[in-house]
């Protein structure tokens, strides 16, 4: 960062001086956009995966100032005015992330910084017990209350519509169904609101981390779709963990867990979930769209009227 703003500086006082440079002008241009990129690339490196989302808001904000800026520079009040626009909202964008993570803004970006990673996960007690989408679909269809978190995965898989479509089909068999949604659920800030919206998800249905939370302990399944880090326990256990304090969603207290995912994978933090090992859990293995096929066509052929 010193390096590049020294360049930077070095290259205006040539230009406002009329001094002849070290470097030609151009050698100098390449060596302060290249002193940018290695710091960019440096600054983000570090940072642990689950804290992504809140550097993602960062940059998008960052983008917003580099383009107001420039309107300065050129004069151009279009610019100016749609750079303090987009800056404005992603610092305000990236200030609500940090506060979903529960750190400020300087811990998500220079905690980690010039350090190796010391966390080391313990043995985790208990084993994977997999499960026939079927089979989770109709014991979806036979519970009263029904809470779906949506991850990544869901969204890599495009199965959001027939995510919806399987919910109305479990609410025409008299099921209660909510989506809990984290704040950095996904791989940009707001991502799982907007892909619920796509499918024509009512408002009604979705709520907030904060506002579902408590509801986990008294319902019958909770379905994670694709998601990994925002429903880790070792948030609240594990302090070594590098996504400890982080606030997640209960859905290990739910008196039955589905989760759906592709494999094993770790997530994006990179470590190891808990819950997917706890004796209430049960793996469905496959893609998200595919499996929420296999769950539709197991519910249809328990002879239900079709969903509006």
């Amino acid at each position: 960062m010193l390096a590049t703003l020294a360049v930077g500086g070095y290259i205006v006082f040539v230009v406002q001086a009329g001094a002849d440079p070290m470097i030609a002008m151009p050698g100098l241009i390449y060596l302060f956009f290249g002193c940018a990129l290695v710091f960019g690339v440096l600054m983000t490196l570090p940072i642990g995966g689950a804290d992504m989302p809140v550097v993602i808001s960062i940059y998008n904000a960052f983008t917003g100032l580099a383009v107001g800026l420039e309107g300065f520079v050129l004069q151009n009040p279009a610019l100016m005015i749609a750079g303090m626009v987009v800056g404005a909202a992603g610092l305000l964008l990236t200030l609500l992330m940090a506060k979903a993570m529960n750190r400020s803004v300087s811990n998500v970006v220079f905690t980690n910084f010039g350090a190796a990673s010391k966390h080391k996960q313990g043995a985790i007690k208990g084993e994977l017990k997999p499960m026939a989408a079927g089979d989770a679909g109709i014991a979806m269809r036979y519970a009263s209350t029904v809470i779906i978190v949506p991850g990544y995965g869901l969204a890599v898989a495009q199965g959001q519509q027939k995510l919806y479509e399987f919910v109305k089909l479990l609410q025409t068999g008299g099921v209660s169904v909510k989506f809990a949604v984290h704040p950095v659920a996904g791989r940009m800030p707001g991502q799982m609101d907007v892909l619920l919206a796509e499918a024509g998800v009512p408002y009604d249905l979705i709520f907030q981390l904060e506002d579902i939370n408590d509801e986990f302990a008294n319902t019958d399944v909770a379905l994670v779709i694709g998601a990994n880090d925002v429903v880790n326990p070792a948030a609240r256990t594990d302090k070594s963990s590098p996504i400890f304090g982080m606030p997640i969603l209960n859905a290990d207290k739910a008196k039955k867990v589905f989760v759906v995912k592709r494999g094993e994978g770790k997530g994006y933090a990179g470590i190891v979930n808990g819950l997917f090992y706890g004796d209430n859990c049960n793996m469905v293995y496959g893609d998200a769209q595919a499996v929420l096929i296999k769950m539709i066509e197991a519910v249809r052929g328990l002879g239900l009227p079709a969903a509006a």
